[in-house]
Parts: C-alpha cells; structure tokens; sequence
C-alpha cells in the first residue's frame, strides 16, 4: 500500500488556504486532461474548511465542475442536517456551478422529512443516486477527487465501525437506517467507489481526532476511514491538534 502524504497546518484557517491551492491545481490539471472535474464531497465540518478560500479562487473554472454527495442524510434537501443543505450554504451558493452538475439526493422520495425513513424510502433514494452516477460516468465510476471528513470513531462517509456496509461490494451507492450518529437513514457511497477514485483528500481538525489518527497511520489498526485506498495516495490535511500523536511521520 502506497504510503499517506500528511499535511499538517497551524490551524483550520491554513488547512483551508493549503486545500485552495491543492483543489484548484488538481481541478486546472483534469480539465484540461478530461474537459471536466468530478468531485464528491462529505458533510460535518468539512464544506466549511473546503470552501473558506477556494470559493474566492479566480483560477477555478466552476463551469467544469460535477459535484456529488460522497454521502448523505435522508432528509429534505432544504432540511438542516442535509450534506447538500450545509455545501450549498459554504460554497454552491458563492459560485457558478451549473445547477445541471450539482447532484443532490431526489427528495421528493421522501415522505418523512427528519430522516427517519422507512426501509423501502431509502433504498429508493440510494438506487436513484446510483442512476445519477452512472448518468455522467456510465459503469465505470471514477471520481478525479473525493473529499472526506472523519469522526472520533473513525467513520467516513456513512460507513461506520462494525456495520455491514463495510462489506458492501455490490452497489456503488448503499444505504441504512441505523446509523449510530442520527439521523438514522443515510446513503453513502461504497467502498468500491471511494477507492476507484484518482484521489482522496482527508480533512480532520481536533485534539478529539488524534487518538484514532495515531491508531489509523502509526498502528496501522483498522477503522473505516483508514480502509479508504485510491489510486494516488491519501492525502491527510490535518491541524495540529490533530496531529499530536504522529510524531515524525507528520511533517508541517
């Protein structure tokens, strides 16, 4: 396995100048190699860190963009605790990404609206995101990036410890209705999906991190978040407080 590249920064604020110049080179690189660039993003703190500086980026060529949930709750997508709530909020609204490219759940699937959702709901959510996947990408689902955020139990994504969508190889987008953190149902996408994409970039801030960081990159103990393998190697932008326990493996 390829080793991580493990960036560390001052602070939140550093990480997200560090992730502006990094986003929009990996971006300026795939269009001109591909006319497009696809990326998939996760929720929590993360939407905030990303777009701090990037959505000021004049370099981006926002037209070119895809974006994707990498997962998401199934509520409303007007609703609070909806990923793509929270990504319009921090950057789809500061910049010009045609409405056509920017991919949320189909809500009108829903018929609760505070993600407790039957089982039949949010299997219909996820088959449908699947259709939306392949709409762009056919078969083949290769994002040029996908950008996570990681918990203190070391979930990422909705893929969390000891839950069977950690096997799940069959479909690129899963689903559940018992998440551990609410609310209870969610789509995420699969394993084979976040490791079929050109790269990943880890975004993890905290001393409440730092724990399982050290059992992910020293100890090499496996969490879901360390079972993320793409085809370059991972990238982890972390803060200081987060990094605490590397020692000489972390580099600022």
């Amino acid at each position: 396995m390829t080793a991580p590249i493990i960036k560390v920064s001052a602070s939140a604020a550093e990480i997200s100048t560090q992730l502006s110049v990094d986003v929009s080179r990996l971006s300026e690189e795939r269009i001109a190699q591909s006319g497009r660039f696809v990326v998939a993003v996760s929720g929590g703190s993360l939407p905030s860190i990303l777009s701090k500086e990037l959505k000021n980026n004049s370099s981006v060529d926002w037209s070119k963009w895809h974006v994707f949930l990498a997962d998401e709750r199934c509520v409303p997508n007007t609703h609070a605790d909806s990923n793509m709530f929270l990504l319009q909020k921090e950057l789809l609204n500061a910049v010009p990404i045609p409405a056509s490219q920017v991919h949320p759940i189909n809500d009108s699937l829903l018929t609760s609206e505070n993600g407790t959702c039957s089982d039949a709901e949010t299997a219909a959510v996820a088959v449908d995101y699947k259709k939306q996947l392949e709409s762009l990408f056919g078969s083949n689902i290769e994002f040029d990036l996908i950008l996570l955020g990681m918990g203190p139990d070391g979930h990422t994504c909705s893929l969390f410890p000891g839950h069977l969508l950690l096997n799940v190889t069959s479909t690129s987008v899963a689903y559940l209705i018992d998440s551990p953190k609410p609310p209870p149902a969610r789509i995420t996408l699969t394993y084979p999906v976040l490791n079929a994409a050109r790269h990943v970039f880890f975004v993890s801030t905290g001393e409440g991190k730092a724990e399982v960081l050290h059992d992910i990159l020293v100890k090499g103990v496996v969490y879901p978040s360390g079972l993320v393998k793409p085809k370059s190697p991972v990238v982890w932008y972390l803060d200081k407080p987060a990094a605490k326990l590397l020692g000489s493996i972390a580099s600022l």
